[in-house]
């Protein structure tokens, strides 16, 4: 199934991601975004404090700002990395 979403993946959003500090908060981040609808996977880099999100082709306009809240709402802080 994982590798089918990642098939259909049409793009990516790469997000800073500040305040993680172990395992279990990287593992908190990944969860909120992986439920936005119109993400098709996640990856989150604890060290580079980023996460890379691979969208789906039918998401949404906006998702950028969806995934921040998401983030933001598993008690971190984040924004569009430059």
């Amino acid at each position: 199934r994982r590798a089918a979403r990642a098939a259909d993946a049409a793009a990516a959003v790469a997000l800073r991601v500040d305040g993680m500090m172990c395992d279990g908060c990287s593992s908190s981040v990944t969860k909120a975004l992986e439920s936005v609808e119109g993400v098709a996977s996640v990856a989150v880099d604890l060290e580079a404090k980023t996460a890379t999100v691979e969208l789906t082709a039918d998401a949404a306009e906006g998702i950028a700002d969806k995934l921040i809240d998401a983030v933001s709402g598993a008690g971190f802080d984040a924004a569009l990395a430059q």
